[in-house]
């Protein structure tokens, strides 16, 4: 979900899970029999276990996951559109939510039962995989402890991956600004990036939350502003609705696909959200928190998408702020493209928190106590750069964000919550027919699909517009 750039906000987990104590490493009780399987999840009832000091309402669940999926990346929708068209751009939209809906619920649900068997309260994704492997069939357990490193790893570089979108887009709307009142600036994207990189080096050192969470609140103001901004130009004038194809070119379709994957996936969010609950059992279900807030998600990205596309059609820009004129006159568009590069840059430094949090964790153990806080610095410094060198060398921001979302959210988001759950049904039963496995077969391989043929895409159009 949105994800991400959902923009989605991995911010918003790090927020979200200030108050949450997930086990480093998990200590699981291996269960010889199916009988005593049963007999532990019976016994133990990890939502009863939980000890919150604030834990949220239902309403308050429902709006943390709101704000995380309904991030900026809902400005990408129009670029989405391009490659679909407007009538597969609607269906396609509903299809891919639903799936991103039912692998959240996939993910979270195999979290809460793994949580019984192992007795552990709340789990997070890495700590969900770890406990599934280990309490899954015998020749995966001693893989356990390397899955959660490796979903670590693979969540961390997701993150870093956005953050290297973000720089893009605060290059692009700031190069718009200056372009527009310093027409002859000869100005490179690479000065521009050069630009960015010294407040990134400074915001990102700072280590403690509680500095950069207020950011969060004044990022999200923007966001609103900006989007109301956009509907506005969006409906000035608005375009005869046949003035853009149903359907476009289907090759063009994996670019839709990891676009929208990309801008709705908030997989890093919703088990700390649901971690968080007063009442954990109403996030899944019918209507449940989940299903609640992805419809609005959908209901509005897919709104979004549409009314976009027909007004801008294949001029729309990977953000549909790059899009708004920049005239003399035009006072509320150079507003929303200011507004735009301040959220972007306070949400980068928050989701940046995220990654060094997870890369630390990983690492710290081979660092002299003494020497923490250089190493923690100079981490910083380095991943920091890395993601402004990835802006200054890949080219246009929707390539990159349907090359972010199919490579990692495809991974993340669809196929290993399809993974864990096939592995953790495996011995406890599949289903009539075995449709368990059926169903989870055909996510890893749409997952798989979106992945290689997204990928592929994506670069072609990276190398076709760089040449």
């Amino acid at each position: 979900m949105s994800n991400s750039y959902n923009m989605k906000e991995f911010s918003s987990t790090a927020i979200i899970t200030e108050n949450v104590s997930y086990p480093s490493t998990l200590t699981i009780n291996t269960i010889n029999t199916k009988c005593k399987e049963d007999e532990l999840e019976k016994a133990y009832d990890p939502f009863e276990n939980r000890k919150l000091e604030h834990p949220n309402s239902d309403v308050r669940s429902f709006a943390n996951l709101l704000k995380s999926s309904l991030g900026s990346g809902i400005l990408a929708m129009p670029a989405a559109f391009k490659n679909a068209g407007t009538i597969v751009g609607i269906f396609g939209t509903i299809i891919l939510g639903y799936i991103c809906t039912h692998c959240v619920y996939l993910l979270v649900k195999t979290s809460q039962d793994v949580s019984k068997v192992s007795k552990v309260p709340s789990l997070g994704y890495a700590e969900t995989v770890e406990a599934v492997f280990a309490t899954g069939p015998r020749p995966l357990r001693r893989l356990s402890r390397a899955s959660r490193i490796f979903i670590d790893w693979a969540m961390a570089f997701t993150i870093l991956g956005a953050c290297a979108v973000y720089v893009i887009l605060l290059v692009d709307s700031v190069a718009q600004i200056i372009n527009h009142f310093f027409p002859e600036n000869g100005i490179t994207k690479t000065y521009y990036c050069l630009m960015f990189l010294v407040p990134i080096l400074l915001f990102t050192q700072i280590k403690n939350l509680k500095y950069l969470a207020p950011f969060s609140g004044f990022a999200n103001l923007l966001l609103v502003l900006t989007f109301m901004i956009c509907l506005y130009y969006i409906s000035t004038d608005f375009p005869d609705i046949a003035a853009q194809p149903m359907s476009v070119d289907i090759g063009r379709l994996p670019l839709f696909i990891g676009t929208v994957i990309f801008a709705m996936e908030g997989i890093g969010v919703v088990l700390p959200v649901e971690n968080t609950m007063a009442k954990p059992q109403h996030f899944l279900g019918c209507p449940g928190v989940l299903n609640i807030t992805m419809s609005v998600v959908v209901m509005l990205y897919m709104l979004m998408g549409f009314l976009g596309y027909v007004k801008y059609g294949d001029e729309a820009m990977g953000s549909i702020t790059l899009n708004l004129p920049t005239g003399d006159d035009e006072i509320p568009a150079l507003m929303a493209k200011c507004f735009i590069v301040l959220a972007i840059f306070f949400t980068y430094t928050l989701q940046f928190y995220v990654p060094m949090e997870i890369v630390w964790r990983n690492t710290k153990e081979h660092v002299a106590n003494k020497y923490h806080n250089l190493a923690q610095s100079v981490m910083r410094a380095v991943f920091a750069i890395l993601t402004v060198i990835a802006a200054a060398t890949l080219p246009r921001l929707e390539q990159v964000i349907g090359l972010e979302g199919a490579f990692f959210y495809s991974f993340l988001g669809l196929i290993a919550p399809s993974i864990l759950d096939l592995i953790f049904s495996w011995e406890r039963g599949l289903g009539p027919f075995k449709w368990i496995l059926i169903k989870d077969v055909f996510l890893i391989v749409f997952g798989s699909f979106v992945l290689v043929t997204g990928v592929t895409q994506s670069i072609r159009e990276i190398v076709r517009t760089s040449a």
